[in-house]
């Protein structure tokens, strides 16, 4: 071999993979070039320019948070013991009404360098200024799916509309950690006419829609009496279930609304959120193997942690708190937490030769997953951040011996003075009602 020619420009070396199933295959090599996974190997091989000791080690995918509103991060613990219309309508949307694009970028990084610390490599992102979360996402070395919050009701819609699609042409070719689609809130913020304008302008663009739908009973009822028709209808009937979809929530999907789900449709479910904002347990639980199920964290200020290791760990507890302690097996639980890349279109979500390197690698010899007698019980039900020795985007370290690798001191200043400044500012004005 040449002196300065290397033939992978990673190895991980005699490490076990848990798959995107649940399946283990112990003591491989697995060769990273060029940001992507090229062999996994029984023997091993000379020739990498970084070798990274995975003994005794567990190689999984990384974890995809499905719905999330990240810079929420800013204002995590500032609506606590409140019921759900007091937290959005007394609480956050006042808050959020005097936000900057400053606040937005600060918060995005402080929730990206969380989610990264807990496993996360992609995200999927519903909130206002994302032209900031866009500047995040390249800076931190993450991956984002970004959907700009677009509401129906605003006075100037038409402006709203025209600004997100041009955010999409302008940033949709940057990197190719970074993609785009339209967020329309929810269909009782988008009225069928503006709903069917926005699907329209997805289809133009040739983007998904990312969208909050029957998030709570209320919602659903309040659907049906205004035009005798649930949320999933009407979004149906604007066309929606043709694009790549993103369902926040739907919580209380109804049996008829199951006809409209199809290979393109993904939910990403929160449960950290339902319980804290007393939301019920909806639909999702009693037919979780009917529905196309991923894990999300909703935000900050709902959940207080991007974490979708603990949201899938609630998921399954209450499930068998709602059904039988012998349902909601731990395979079925990491496929829904894998199914988070189904979603996306990163190519990533398995440890296979021609798969993005998005990976992580876990110590579970540490006394909160000691003794090691199942590698899937020990992460779904014991695992921590502390677990994640390494995470990878790329096959470039964005988490390394443990640390988040691109925060530092000045960002975690910059997040001080900015929370800081929004006590300063106070409450404003509601430009919504929930």
């Amino acid at each position: 071999m040449l002196k300065g020619y290397y033939k992978w420009d990673t190895v991980l070396k005699d490490g076990n993979i848990i798959h995107n199933e649940g399946n283990i295959e112990e003591k491989v090599h697995l060769y990273i070039r060029d940001g992507k996974i090229e062999k996994i190997s029984k023997e091993y091989e000379e020739g990498a320019k970084e070798v990274t000791q995975c003994k005794d080690h567990y190689i999984t995918p990384s974890f995809v948070n499905l719905h999330s509103h990240v810079p929420m991060n800013i204002l995590k613990g500032l609506a606590e013991d409140v019921n759900i219309n007091d937290w959005f309508n007394v609480e956050i949307f006042p808050y959020e009404s005097k936000l900057t694009p400053m606040d937005i970028y600060y918060g995005a990084l402080l929730g990206i360098s969380e989610m990264i610390d807990n496993g996360v490599t992609a995200f999927a992102d519903h909130y206002f200024f994302a032209d900031k979360i866009c500047d995040a996402v390249i800076k931190s070395g993450i991956r984002g799916d970004i959907a700009p919050t677009v509401f129906g009701l605003a006075d100037n819609f038409e402006d709203i509309l025209n600004e997100a699609s041009n955010l999409i042409e302008k940033r949709r070719n940057e990197s190719s950690r970074l993609n785009l689609r339209m967020g329309p809130h929810a269909p009782y913020t988008c009225p069928p006419d503006k709903l069917k304008r926005i699907v329209e302008k997805a289809k133009e663009l040739r983007v998904g829609l990312h969208i909050h739908v029957s998030e709570t009973e209320e919602q659903v009822i309040q659907s049906l009496n205004e035009y005798g028709k649930t949320p999933f209808q009407m979004l149906n009937e604007a066309d929606g279930f043709n694009l790549p979809l993103i369902i926040a929530h739907g919580l209380w999907v109804k049996e008829e609304d199951f006809k409209y789900i199809n290979k393109n449709t993904f939910f990403a479910i929160c449960p950290k959120t339902y319980m804290k904002l007393g939301m019920g347990v909806g639909n999702v639980f009693n037919r979780y193997n009917e529905l196309p199920l991923c894990i999300g964290t909703d935000g900050g200020a709902s959940s207080n942690t991007l974490n979708p290791l603990e949201q899938l760990r609630l998921f399954a507890l209450i499930g068998k708190l709602e059904n039988r302690a012998e349902d909601f097996k731990l395979k079925d639980m990491w496929k829904i937490l894998m199914r988070g890349h189904s979603a996306l279109n990163f190519n990533t979500g398995e440890v296979k030769k021609g798969f993005n390197a998005d990976l992580l690698i876990w110590d579970l010899s540490k006394s909160n997953t000691y003794p090691n007698y199942n590698p899937l019980a020990s992460i779904i039900y014991s695992g921590e951040s502390k677990n994640i020795v390494h995470s990878m985007v790329d096959g470039k370290f964005i988490k390394k011996d443990g640390e988040v690798v691109f925060k530092n001191e000045l960002l975690w200043k910059e997040i001080e003075t900015t929370s800081k400044n929004i006590l300063n500012k106070g409450k404003g004005t509601n430009k919504v009602i929930y």
